[in-house]
Formats: structure tokens, C-alpha cells, sequence
């Protein structure tokens, strides 16, 4: 989880509904366009830096932390609805009307928020939302839930951040390296966040939520990439036949960490 450093300058903070601080930063002008990263991924984390510079040669983009993470507040107790009260916070602060991206874990957010949030959101865009219909990865879900919660509640934050990476397919090894990276504490920080992302946002089984999906009446796009986990692809194409106005793109070349190269076009085709 590489970062940049932030100035004093582009760090701005908004407050929510409930009282809470979110830190943002603020790149570009044009059409608002507000970014939702997934867990354990911070305004700075990996390419988002690079996604945000490339956006924002056609876009007023919002980059923000989320509840929890980096420069932002974390009001208790936590609920995706003062989440999506952050999101709207953020539309406002834009005009009332934006669009909106989210990837993986906070690609669920996302969705969410365009359900509630109806015509605030101008267009929706999803990458590789992990949510999984399978009834025997809804099982693996479910231990590692129940492993997540115990290690949360006593307070094993590293060993939280280890059960997810392991979960999603990292090598032990190459953990046990993560551990001693200049990173590695930060991620710690955010460690409760995992709670947030997969037990209450993909919830216990982490199905794919068809009744929220239905309601989007927004052009959405939902895409996915060739070379990322089979179950990606059925996730996506389930999402873009439940949608009402969705329309599904496989990504050539890319993984679940897809490449700004390869997004950037795409969205700002989409959006514009």
C-alpha cells in the first residue's frame, strides 16, 4: 500500500450528518466525479494517486477517506448509512449531482448509495464487486467472518489484516514480509474497517443483493477484469442483467487490481 505525501494545501475536510470529519482531497475541474476505494485502501493507497491524476484532466475528482481510514473521523457506532450520508455530503459539496466510482468492497458502497441516493447520482461505474452467489465460497465467507470478528474483538489487528490477505490468496510468505513494510501500520490502523466493508456492506453471506440492484435507475456500467478470478466475471454479468440500465465490460489484461492506464479511458468515455 504505497502512498503519496499530501500537502496542507489540497487536504480539505467536510462534515457529515452525524458529525463526523471526512478528510478529501480535490483534483481537476469539470463534471464532479467522487471516488469510492474498497478496504483497507485509504484516498492514497496503491494507484489511486495515478487513477486520480488521470481523471482529473476531464473531471472535478473527489478522493476521500472513509470512515475510519487515513485523516477522516469514525464516529460509533458504525452503520453504512452514515456512509452513504458521507457520499451524499460529498454530492452536495459538488452541486447536488455527480458521478460516482467504486471498486470492489466499495463498489457494494456504491451501489448502495445510488439506490438511496437516486438522480444525486448521475452515472454509476463498478469494478469487480466481490460479491459471490456460490454456496460453498458463502461458507468459506461465513468462517472467515466469524475468524475476522474474534480476532477484531480482541484486538489482533495485525493478524485481522493477515486472515483477509490470506483469504483473498497471498502467499503466507510473502505476508510475513508485508508485516515488516513501512505500510504494514497502516493498514493496521484500518484493520476495524474490514468489519465495515465485508461484515456489514457484503454482509454474512456476501450474495449478491439483486432487490438493491434492481433499483438503480441510473446508467451504470459494470465491469470486470480478464484475467481476475472466475467468479468475478459471473458476479459481473449477474449485476449488469439485474441492473435496469447497466452494461457489462471485461477489461483485457487486467486483474482485480486493474491498471489506471486501462480505467481511466474507460470511465471518462462512460461518464462523458
Amino acid at each position: 500500500m504505497k502512498t503519496r505525501k499530501t500537502t496542507a494545501k489540497s487536504l480539505h475536510s467536510i462534515t457529515s450528518k452525524d458529525g463526523t470529519r471526512i478528510a478529501y482531497e480535490k483534483h481537476g475541474n469539470g463534471p464532479a466525479l467522487v471516488l469510492v476505494p474498497g478496504a483497507l485502501c485509504d484516498r492514497n493507497c496503491a494507484s489511486m494517486p495515478r487513477l486520480v491524476a488521470l481523471l482529473a484532466k476531464s473531471f472535478a475528482v473527489y478522493q476521500f477517506d472513509r470512515r475510519g481510514k487515513g485523516d477522516s473521523g469514525d464516529t460509533q457506532p458504525y452503520s453504512v448509512d452514515r456512509e452513504i450520508e458521507d457520499i451524499d455530503a460529498f454530492i452536495d459539496k459538488a452541486g447536488g449531482k455527480s458521478y460516482l466510482y467504486g471498486h470492489s468492497s466499495g463498489g457494494a458502497l456504491a451501489l448502495e448509495a445510488a439506490a438511496r441516493l437516486g438522480d444525486k447520482v448521475k452515472r454509476l461505474a463498478l469494478y469487480e464487486v466481490p460479491y459471490n452467489d456460490d454456496p460453498t465460497a458463502q461458507n468459506a465467507w461465513k468462517d472467515y467472518i466469524h475468524q475476522l470478528t474474534e480476532l477484531l474483538a480482541a484486538g489482533r489487528n495485525g493478524d485481522a489484516v493477515a486472515l483477509f490477505m490470506r483469504y483473498t490468496g497471498v502467499p503466507a510468505g510473502q505476508i510475513e514480509g508485508i508485516r515488516h513494510a513501512p505500510f504494514w501500520p497502516g493498514m493496521e490502523a484500518m484493520a476495524q474497517t474490514l468489519a465495515y466493508d465485508h461484515t456489514t456492506i457484503l454482509g454474512e453471506t456476501a450474495a449478491i443483493p439483486v432487490k438493491t440492484a434492481a433499483r438503480i435507475a441510473v446508467p451504470t456500467l459494470v465491469m470486470s477484469g480478464a484475467f481476475s478470478y472466475p467468479f468475478m466475471h459471473q458476479t459481473a454479468r449477474t449485476l449488469s442483467r439485474t441492473i435496469p440500465h447497466a452494461r457489462l465490460m471485461m477489461l483485457e489484461g487486467q486483474t482485480h487490481d486493474v491498471t489506471p492506464e486501462a480505467l481511466a479511458p474507460v470511465l471518462a468515455e462512460f461518464f462523458l
